[in-house]
């Protein structure tokens, strides 16, 4: 028996095609649905937690079933792909080209073959039945993706911000010059769950304490109107400014050098993960390995070769 060529153990709805993403957008508009592709990897706590979570609760599963073709992608794997344009691709290069840097990362297509909505990393319950929702209902015409998820989607959650000494303090002059330390922009907002651990848990490891100094950290909510200089030198306001940048997952930290936005973290992350993307930068080993996630790799074997005990969910 061949070997599974999917990363992590799917439900029984997902579904085998010859992967030309061409015929697959035709068979579901046929179907009246829409084409989903995952991306896992082996070894995915994220990938697990959202097939053992997500994937299992009845809404999620019903909306899946009634308004989509899933398909899975191992984000290393060597099949053979045709994209939407008609370039053929192992799943790995699909992926390099997809610039899928964290899993699970799901991808929503509308009749057209154009992607409606990108879900990076493990998505709770609550957000994947809402990502669902506005894709099963073609509200891509009416509504931008993040502020529908922001409307739609709501957790308890902390009703005020947090704040943390190291934050930047007005007047938000955000370019960089070369040589200067790297930026660190953080975008949350108040009633986001995943923000308060972001600050309850993640800011105050120690691995993680001890690489922020490393950065000038500066934090806007997405529907702020605080004035502000981009990176680039404009003078924008935070809510322009977040539209710009496509922000649709809070918390988002975007990373910029010199040169630009260099890396960004949109998906929910545990600690092992910030720390990681962190020393990502700091180091400048993104100049030399533009996947983040053998990056990861290499760090957790690092790690463990050090005697180190390497739990990439704590």
């Amino acid at each position: 028996m061949q070997p599974s060529p999917h990363a992590i153990e799917l439900p029984p709805w997902f579904v085998e095609t010859f992967l030309d993403f061409r015929e697959d957008v035709r068979d579901a508009r046929a179907q009246g649905k829409r084409l989903l592709i995952y991306f896992g990897q082996d070894g995915c706590p994220y990938c697990k937690l959202l097939m053992q979570t997500t994937f299992t609760e009845t809404r999620v599963v019903d909306l899946v079933r009634r308004g989509f073709v899933p398909i899975a992608l191992n984000l290393w794997g060597d099949r053979e792909v045709t994209w939407v344009d008609g370039r053929r691709m192992t799943e790995k290069q699909l992926g390099a080209h997809l610039k899928v840097q964290f899993t699970p990362t799901l991808l929503i297509f509308n009749e057209k073959a154009e992607i409606i909505a990108r879900l990076n990393g493990y998505q709770s319950p609550p957000r994947m039945a809402a990502a669902l929702q506005y894709a099963a209902e073609r509200l891509e015409s009416k509504q931008p993706f993040a502020d529908y998820m922001q409307r739609v989607v709501a957790e308890p959650a902390s009703a005020t911000l947090h704040s943390q000494p190291f934050f930047l303090k007005p007047p938000y002059a955000l370019q960089r010059k070369a040589g200067a330390r790297p930026l660190l922009v953080l975008f949350e907002r108040a009633n986001c769950s995943s923000c308060d651990e972001l600050h309850r848990d993640g800011l105050r490891r120690r691995e993680v304490a001890e690489l922020l100094p490393k950065f000038d950290v500066a934090r806007f909510t997405p529907k702020d109107d605080t004035v502000i200089v981009t990176p680039a030198g404009r003078k924008t306001t935070a809510d322009a400014w977040a539209q710009e940048l496509k922000i649709v997952y809070v918390p988002t930290l975007i990373f910029f050098d010199a040169s630009g936005e260099i890396f960004r973290v949109e998906s929910y992350t545990r600690p092992f993960h910030l720390a990681s993307a962190l020393e990502y930068v700091s180091t400048g080993a993104y100049r030399k390995e533009p996947s983040f996630q053998r990056f990861i790799q290499t760090r957790a074997e690092h790690l463990r070769a050090k005697g180190q005990t390497v739990d990439l969910m704590k």
